[in-house]
């Protein structure tokens, strides 16, 4: 059974849906930045293991991630999966973790990249929006992507109806994603490319608004 490490920030939804999922794996730890995010207190109702490492007691992005890397290295995980963990990693952080480190990012990448993302797509008035899982690479919010959903923009959305939407695709492709690593469904390959032993869908689409 293959072992993960969550890495959280704040009230942990994210993790609340992988922990609630069952996944066929071993949650070896959930490991916050901060003392106070709420996500730690929801791991330990389930008898999981929770350990803290202060960003602000380290001098630089480097110091915090080799220690970091240490209490990560200390239970040897498969995977360690990004569940709103506020923090940008350093290059070296995430080579050393090359093919374990999964994200989910609340936009369809490579489309916006970065923070506000539902701002930005109310701004330009697209469509359709969502959100991606995907292994973590040096060139931020750009890694291979493992799965992504779609939601509709509807004509009187405001920031927090459409994250609120995204939110619940986001708790569903998280579960996905992890569910097909943990069971060798999706692997990466050497050239860096995502790899799935599942049948495609061809004869699929999505249309917004919808066409009568």
């Amino acid at each position: 059974m293959k072992k993960i490490v969550i890495l959280i920030s704040g009230r942990g939804s994210n993790l609340q849906a992988l922990l609630s999922a069952k996944l066929l794996c071993s949650i070896a730890a959930v490991i916050s930045n901060r003392a106070d995010a709420e996500g730690l207190e929801i791991a330990r109702q389930q008898g999981i293991a929770t350990r803290v490492v202060p960003h602000r007691e380290y001098a630089d992005r480097a110091a915090f991630d080799t220690a970091l890397a240490q209490v990560i290295d200390g239970y040897q995980p498969d995977f360690i999966v990004l569940a709103g963990f506020m923090r940008i990693l350093t290059e070296e952080f995430v080579n050393h973790y090359h093919g374990k480190l999964i994200n989910i990012h609340p936009s369809i990448l490579p489309a916006y990249t970065g923070m506000n993302t539902h701002e930005r797509a109310l701004q330009d008035g697209v469509k359709i929006h969502g959100c991606t899982v995907h292994f973590v690479t040096p060139d931020l919010d750009h890694g291979p992507i493992i799965i992504q959903a779609a939601v509709p923009v509807l004509g009187k959305d405001t920031v927090q109806t459409l994250s609120e939407r995204v939110l619940k695709e986001e708790h569903r492709i998280y579960v996905q994603a992890l569910r097909w690593l943990c069971t060798d469904q999706v692997t990466l390959n050497v050239q860096g490319k995502v790899v799935s032993n599942r049948a495609e869908q061809a004869d699929t689409s999505l249309i917004a608004p919808n066409m009568e």
